[in-house]
Protein backbone atom coordinates (compact mmCIF):
# COMPACT_ATOMS: atom_id res chain seq x y z
CA UNK A 1 0.00 0.00 0.00
CA UNK A 2 1.34 3.33 -1.02
CA UNK A 3 0.79 6.86 0.88
CA UNK A 4 -2.11 7.83 -1.28
CA UNK A 5 -3.93 4.48 -1.03
CA UNK A 6 -3.22 5.12 3.01
CA UNK A 7 -4.71 8.83 2.98
CA UNK A 8 -7.70 7.57 0.96
CA UNK A 9 -8.50 5.01 3.47
CA UNK A 10 -8.15 6.87 6.03
CA UNK A 11 -10.06 9.39 4.97
CA UNK A 12 -13.00 7.35 3.94
CA UNK A 13 -13.19 6.55 7.62
CA UNK A 14 -14.00 10.07 8.96
CA UNK A 15 -16.79 10.60 6.10
CA UNK A 16 -20.31 8.90 5.16
CA UNK A 17 -20.43 5.92 3.16
CA UNK A 18 -21.39 8.11 0.42
CA UNK A 19 -17.93 9.54 0.02
CA UNK A 20 -15.55 6.83 0.64
CA UNK A 21 -18.07 3.54 0.19
CA UNK A 22 -16.47 0.21 0.88
CA UNK A 23 -13.03 1.46 1.41
CA UNK A 24 -14.03 2.51 5.13
CA UNK A 25 -15.81 2.50 7.81
CA UNK A 26 -19.40 5.03 7.42
CA UNK A 27 -18.13 7.12 10.74
CA UNK A 28 -19.35 10.43 10.32
CA UNK A 29 -22.69 11.01 8.47
CA UNK A 30 -23.81 7.11 8.98
CA UNK A 31 -22.75 6.86 12.96
CA UNK A 32 -22.00 10.07 14.05
CA UNK A 33 -24.67 11.68 12.99
CA UNK A 34 -26.87 9.03 12.85
CA UNK A 35 -30.62 9.71 13.61
CA UNK A 36 -30.13 13.44 14.69
CA UNK A 37 -32.91 15.72 13.34
CA UNK A 38 -31.76 19.71 12.33
CA UNK A 39 -33.19 20.59 15.62
CA UNK A 40 -30.77 18.60 17.37
CA UNK A 41 -27.94 19.65 15.26
CA UNK A 42 -28.78 23.20 16.17
CA UNK A 43 -28.40 22.41 19.76
CA UNK A 44 -25.51 23.98 21.68
CA UNK A 45 -25.96 22.20 24.92
CA UNK A 46 -23.78 24.34 27.51
CA UNK A 47 -21.93 28.11 27.03
CA UNK A 48 -19.51 28.66 25.02
CA UNK A 49 -19.96 25.12 23.55
CA UNK A 50 -20.61 24.33 19.66
CA UNK A 51 -23.25 23.16 18.13
CA UNK A 52 -22.63 19.82 16.17
CA UNK A 53 -23.95 21.16 12.38
CA UNK A 54 -21.61 24.03 13.02
CA UNK A 55 -19.03 21.38 13.14
CA UNK A 56 -19.59 19.44 10.19
CA UNK A 57 -19.58 22.66 8.32
CA UNK A 58 -16.65 23.50 10.05
CA UNK A 59 -14.84 20.11 9.11
CA UNK A 60 -16.30 20.83 5.56
CA UNK A 61 -14.88 24.09 4.52
CA UNK A 62 -11.21 22.96 6.85
CA UNK A 63 -10.97 20.33 4.23
CA UNK A 64 -12.61 22.04 1.36
CA UNK A 65 -9.73 25.18 2.00
CA UNK A 66 -6.87 23.40 2.43
CA UNK A 67 -6.91 20.65 -0.31
CA UNK A 68 -8.00 22.92 -2.94
CA UNK A 69 -6.88 26.41 -2.29
CA UNK A 70 -3.37 25.41 -0.12
CA UNK A 71 -2.93 21.75 -1.65
CA UNK A 72 -4.26 21.72 -5.08
CA UNK A 73 -4.38 25.57 -6.42
CA UNK A 74 -7.94 25.21 -7.80
CA UNK A 75 -11.18 26.68 -6.98
CA UNK A 76 -12.97 25.23 -3.97
CA UNK A 77 -16.11 23.30 -3.71
CA UNK A 78 -17.94 26.32 -2.12
CA UNK A 79 -17.49 28.92 -4.95
CA UNK A 80 -19.21 26.15 -7.41
CA UNK A 81 -22.79 25.12 -7.99
CA UNK A 82 -24.06 27.55 -5.87
CA UNK A 83 -23.47 26.32 -2.72
CA UNK A 84 -23.20 29.40 -0.26
CA UNK A 85 -27.14 29.87 -1.74
CA UNK A 86 -27.71 26.46 -0.65
CA UNK A 87 -26.43 26.90 2.59
CA UNK A 88 -27.98 29.78 3.41
CA UNK A 89 -24.56 31.64 4.21
CA UNK A 90 -23.16 34.69 2.90
CA UNK A 91 -19.85 34.54 5.00
CA UNK A 92 -17.38 31.56 3.32
CA UNK A 93 -14.80 31.60 6.13
CA UNK A 94 -13.50 27.99 7.79
CA UNK A 95 -15.14 29.49 11.01
CA UNK A 96 -11.50 29.48 13.20
CA UNK A 97 -11.39 32.48 15.13
CA UNK A 98 -15.41 32.51 15.19
CA UNK A 99 -17.05 34.70 18.02
CA UNK A 100 -19.44 33.21 20.29
CA UNK A 101 -22.36 35.33 18.55
CA UNK A 102 -20.79 34.37 15.29
CA UNK A 103 -21.23 30.37 16.36
CA UNK A 104 -24.79 30.98 17.35
CA UNK A 105 -25.92 33.15 14.04
CA UNK A 106 -24.39 30.81 12.15
CA UNK A 107 -26.55 27.80 13.86
CA UNK A 108 -29.83 29.30 13.50
CA UNK A 109 -29.36 30.52 9.75
CA UNK A 110 -27.51 27.73 8.00
CA UNK A 111 -29.23 24.89 6.02
CA UNK A 112 -28.59 22.04 7.91
CA UNK A 113 -28.86 19.23 5.63
CA UNK A 114 -27.06 21.47 3.09
CA UNK A 115 -24.24 21.70 5.38
CA UNK A 116 -24.34 17.07 5.01
CA UNK A 117 -24.15 17.48 0.86
CA UNK A 118 -21.81 20.07 1.34
CA UNK A 119 -18.99 17.83 3.43
CA UNK A 120 -20.14 14.62 1.00
CA UNK A 121 -19.28 16.86 -2.33
CA UNK A 122 -15.99 18.09 -0.55
CA UNK A 123 -14.98 14.73 1.00
CA UNK A 124 -15.47 13.10 -2.88
CA UNK A 125 -13.75 16.05 -4.52
CA UNK A 126 -10.54 15.17 -2.32
CA UNK A 127 -10.56 12.24 -3.20
CA UNK A 128 -10.89 13.49 -7.02
CA UNK A 129 -7.43 15.35 -6.20
CA UNK A 130 -5.76 13.24 -4.39
CA UNK A 131 -5.96 10.50 -6.52
CA UNK A 132 -4.52 12.48 -9.38
CA UNK A 133 -1.41 13.17 -7.22
CA UNK A 134 1.54 10.86 -7.68
CA UNK A 135 3.04 9.70 -4.03
CA UNK A 136 6.12 11.71 -4.45
CA UNK A 137 4.26 15.20 -5.12
CA UNK A 138 2.93 14.04 -1.03
CA UNK A 139 6.60 15.59 -0.11
CA UNK A 140 6.47 19.03 -1.92
CA UNK A 141 5.86 22.01 0.42
CA UNK A 142 2.76 24.22 -0.37
CA UNK A 143 3.10 27.70 -1.97
CA UNK A 144 2.63 30.38 0.14
CA UNK A 145 1.15 32.15 -2.08
CA UNK A 146 -2.12 29.20 -2.05
CA UNK A 147 -2.21 30.19 1.76
CA UNK A 148 -1.85 34.12 1.13
CA UNK A 149 -4.75 33.49 -1.06
CA UNK A 150 -7.26 31.89 1.62
CA UNK A 151 -6.51 34.93 3.45
CA UNK A 152 -7.22 37.67 1.24
CA UNK A 153 -10.71 35.69 -0.64
CA UNK A 154 -11.94 35.63 3.60
CA UNK A 155 -11.75 31.84 3.72
CA UNK A 156 -9.85 32.12 6.91
CA UNK A 157 -10.50 34.80 8.95
CA UNK A 158 -7.67 37.24 9.99
CA UNK A 159 -8.57 36.17 13.29
CA UNK A 160 -7.08 32.62 12.68
CA UNK A 161 -3.83 34.27 11.17
CA UNK A 162 -1.98 31.71 13.52
CA UNK A 163 -2.89 29.22 10.75
CA UNK A 164 -0.24 30.86 8.42
CA UNK A 165 2.44 29.51 10.38
CA UNK A 166 0.66 26.24 10.99
CA UNK A 167 0.16 25.38 7.36
CA UNK A 168 2.86 27.26 6.30
CA UNK A 169 6.20 25.51 5.25
CA UNK A 170 4.63 22.35 5.63
CA UNK A 171 4.37 19.96 2.94
CA UNK A 172 1.17 18.46 1.06
CA UNK A 173 1.36 15.44 2.85
CA UNK A 174 1.05 17.35 5.81
CA UNK A 175 -1.61 20.03 5.46
CA UNK A 176 -3.64 16.70 3.40
CA UNK A 177 -3.67 14.04 6.61
CA UNK A 178 -3.90 17.24 9.13
CA UNK A 179 -7.52 18.91 7.52
CA UNK A 180 -8.43 15.57 6.50
CA UNK A 181 -7.91 13.21 8.92
CA UNK A 182 -6.40 14.45 11.66
CA UNK A 183 -8.50 17.73 12.18
CA UNK A 184 -11.39 15.17 11.14
CA UNK A 185 -11.20 12.53 13.91
CA UNK A 186 -11.00 15.74 16.64
CA UNK A 187 -14.10 17.02 15.93
CA UNK A 188 -15.62 13.82 15.30
CA UNK A 189 -14.59 13.15 19.44
CA UNK A 190 -16.48 16.97 19.90
CA UNK A 191 -19.30 15.47 18.33
CA UNK A 192 -19.85 12.41 20.11
CA UNK A 193 -19.76 14.68 23.90
CA UNK A 194 -21.87 16.70 22.61
CA UNK A 195 -24.50 13.77 22.00
CA UNK A 196 -23.72 12.90 24.78
CA UNK A 197 -24.62 16.10 26.45
CA UNK A 198 -27.54 16.36 24.61
CA UNK A 199 -28.52 12.56 25.67
CA UNK A 200 -29.13 11.16 22.39
CA UNK A 201 -27.30 7.66 22.09
CA UNK A 202 -25.32 6.70 19.10
CA UNK A 203 -27.12 4.58 16.99
CA UNK A 204 -25.56 0.32 17.79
Amino acid sequence: MDAIQFFLGDHARVHAHGVGGAEGNAFLEDAVLGGLSDEQLRMRPGEGLNSIGWLVWHLARTEDMAVNMVVAARKQVLEEDGWLERLGLTRQDIGTGMSDDEVTEFTQQADMQAIRDYRVAVGKRTREVVQSMRPEQLDEIVDSANIDGAFADGSIDERARWLRGFIGGKTKAFVLGHSCSGHGYMHIGEIMCLRSMMGTRLPV
